[in-house]
């Protein structure tokens, strides 16, 4: 049995899939296929290749690889080396969640260099967009001091 046919097995049913499709990919912001290869990697026991994610999903080589990339970009998947296999494999991180809220708060800190930066730039702007760009900065200084928290209480508990 080839380990495409193992991972599918050990996935259960389709159903699930869609689920993480619909309800991750929704919520996320991402394509409903990205969800979906997240639930198969995250289900899956070992590694997978890209051809072995094609053939789970019914997906395009060119789909399954964008999502790979995508899951790649958001930290949840990684790209392995298979001993005895030529392709690489992809893998669900262990520390997935820990590296997804890694992301957003390196996101969220891009957008407060961005608030700093416009803040600045609109200081000699009328009293309305100034406090627009303040209220912006607030949030996105509120927001990347408590994802910091978060991401740090989340790594103890984790570790723990």
């Amino acid at each position: 049995m080839s380990p495409a046919a193992d991972n599918s097995s050990a996935m259960g049913d389709g159903p699930l899939i869609e689920d993480f499709g619909q309800r991750i990919g929704r919520a996320m912001g991402w394509p409903p296929m990205a969800g979906r290869l997240a639930g198969v990697l995250m289900l899956s026991p070992t590694p997978m290749t890209l051809s072995e994610l094609q053939a789970a999903l019914g997906a395009s080589k060119g789909s399954a690889s964008e999502m790979t990339r995508l899951l790649i970009t958001n930290g949840t998947v990684e790209r392995v080396k298979v001993p005895g296999v030529r392709q690489a494999g992809y893998v669900w991180r262990d520390d997935a969640w820990s590296s997804c809220l890694q992301h957003q708060l390196d996101q969220t800190e891009q957008l407060l260099e961005l608030a700093q930066a416009a803040q600045e730039q609109g200081m000699c702007m009328p009293e309305t967009q100034r406090a627009r760009l303040r209220d912006m900065h607030t949030y996105y200084d509120f927001m990347v001091r408590h994802l910091r928290r978060l991401l740090d209480e989340y790594q103890r508990l984790h570790a723990g």
